[in-house]
């Protein structure tokens, strides 16, 4: 599959085409682009940050080395909002937080009409490439974008917060691949020694700017799952699994105080 995607790259073709010309012979040109492709694949660079596309939702995202890339784990995060709102004409506020490329934000905002989006990273590189995407696929008047830590700054309240954040421990490193560890942003990956810093300080930010019955809803992994309840104590939620049966994502909705 590798393969087939790199040489679509290199010929600047679908694979429609592809299999449709299979006859067909490589220029020299084609052939020297097509090895450069496999050379950096064999040194560990991941197919997305060659091409410098993923699939996300059924769009099209440019990714680069400045974003993480989108996995389809993410998707659960859309498929939960989506579940809990009944009417998808609301004119719902709704923000994004960590979008590296913004396939969340971009995602919602193709499925949600009416909502005001927000999306906010501290890398400003990362905010490039999720302006590019909003641009690409038509909504870049949908969606605001914040050069910030978190939620600082944002003006509440909010009906959903969400986040892809950094979930991974130092002391996970062992287990994350290879062409992850080296490859993508560490900082999208990796949140600290326990995995929990930058969802310990996001909860309680989440709390100050949701309404009274706002949403909290924050892609994991199983490995953090029992500690990360310790933190829901001012929050109804659940854990919702993926296909594998693993906790994915934590929905958790605001308490009053």
């Amino acid at each position: 599959m590798n393969a087939e995607l790199l040489l679509m790259f290199a010929l600047g073709v679908d694979r429609a085409y592809l299999y449709g010309h299979s006859e067909h012979k490589l220029s020299d040109d084609e052939q020297n682009r097509y090895n450069s492709a496999i050379a950096e694949r064999a040194r560990g660079v991941p197919t997305q940050y060659i091409t410098g596309h993923q699939e996300f939702w059924g769009l099209d995202f440019i990714v680069t080395p400045e974003v993480l890339i989108p996995r389809p784990e993410t998707e659960h995060v859309i498929e939960t909002v989506l579940e809990l709102i009944s009417d998808r004409k609301r004119a719902l506020r709704i923000v994004d937080v960590g979008t590296g490329s913004g396939c969340i934000a971009v995602a919602l905002a193709k499925e949600l009409p009416k909502a005001e989006i927000h999306a906010t990273d501290s890398s400003n590189s990362a905010l490039q490439v999720a302006r590019t995407n909003a641009a690409r696929l038509e909504v870049e008047n949908r969606v605001r974008y914040h050069h910030t830590d978190l939620l600082a700054g944002l003006s509440p309240p909010f009906d959903f917060v969400l986040s892809n954040p950094p979930y991974v421990g130092e002391s996970e490193s062992d287990s994350v691949q290879l062409e992850v560890r080296k490859f993508e942003p560490r900082s999208a990956v990796f949140a600290g020694p326990t995995g929990l810093e930058v969802i310990s300080r996001l909860i309680p930010q989440a709390h100050d700017v949701l309404q009274r019955d706002g949403w909290l809803i924050i892609e994991i992994s199983g490995t953090i799952a029992e500690k990360t309840k310790q933190l829901l104590t001012n929050w109804d939620f659940e854990f919702i699994p993926d296909l594998q049966s693993i906790p994915r994502v934590v929905r958790a909705r605001k308490r009053p105080r």
